[in-house]
């Protein structure tokens, strides 16, 4: 394998951040939701697990459909011949990330016999924090400012999870 380019480097950093993002997200929404609806850890645990390798798969073969189709059309234009950007190397980095951050919300539910819902958002807002302060590094944005952003942004699709959950069990079910 060659060196890889600037351009290739950050739609990688790219991949991985949105990827392990939204692999933290999900899977906590899908425990928040379980949760705010009554459900039972092992719910949580199956439903979680369920998600995340269905979409992260999902996520993995829409990153190589999007990066084949880009290069196929810069291709076709008869531009973008220097590229190197492998679609299997952007659909691994994005499934590795999203499977990476989305099994940290379900560590209590694999250890613990009846986890605590709050060890989990624990886990998952020091995740999320750390990621902002990881992207900080190539962003060069002042790390708390950073970490604060993407924590604030998980922490209210997980309010809204929850919300959902507990709406729906209270009200419509």
């Amino acid at each position: 394998m060659g060196k890889i380019g600037i351009s290739e480097q950050a739609s990688l950093l790219r991949d991985a951040v949105f990827a392990a993002d939204d692999g933290i997200i999900t899977t906590f929404a899908v425990v928040a939701g379980s949760h705010g609806a009554g459900f039972s850890s092992t719910v949580a645990l199956i439903l979680g697990l369920a998600n995340l390798f269905a979409d992260g798969f999902s996520m993995a073969s829409g990153i190589f459909i999007g990066v084949k189709s880009e290069k196929e059309f810069e291709k076709a234009k008869g531009i973008g011949h220097w590229r190197a950007d492998s679609p299997t190397r952007h659909a691994l980095i994005t499934f590795g990330s999203f499977a990476g951050g989305g099994i940290l919300p379900l560590i209590p539910y694999f250890f613990i016999e009846h986890p605590s819902f709050f060890l989990s958002l624990g886990i998952v807002a020091a995740s999320m924090f750390a990621i902002g302060v990881v992207k900080s590094i190539y962003t060069q944005k002042h790390w708390l400012k950073s970490g604060l952003e993407v924590l604030f942004i998980g922490m209210i699709a997980a309010l809204i999870a929850y919300l959902v959950g507990f709406v729906i069990d209270r009200y419509l079910v």
